[in-house]
């Protein structure tokens, strides 16, 4: 994981960990769950919405573009990188 990165952003610190350019999990949001950057939304939520069948851009439109096409690619790219090294090296029997 990279460095912890701390912000000032209105007023109020910031602190986060970047896991991309727009994904984060930020120190105290959403239970440091990973989120889109300067957002309390969690890209889990996004993942469950791809899933579901939802395209890309209903989700964009939906948030208002809080959440850009760009981001939810890095949020894929993010959710899948950590699955495949999370999984164990195998042995043949």
């Amino acid at each position: 994981m990279r460095s912890l990165v701390t912000e000032i952003i209105n007023g109020e610190s910031y602190s986060y960990y970047p896991l991309g350019q727009y994904v984060v999990r930020a120190m105290g949001v959403c239970g440091d769950r990973p989120t889109f950057k300067y957002t309390r939304i969690e890209i889990a939520g996004v993942m469950e919405r791809l899933a579901k069948g939802e395209n890309v851009e209903s989700i964009v439109l939906g948030f208002r573009g809080r959440v850009s096409r760009e981001a939810i690619a890095e949020a894929i790219q993010v959710v899948t990188t950590h699955f495949l090294e999370s999984l164990p090296i195998l042995s043949a029997a």
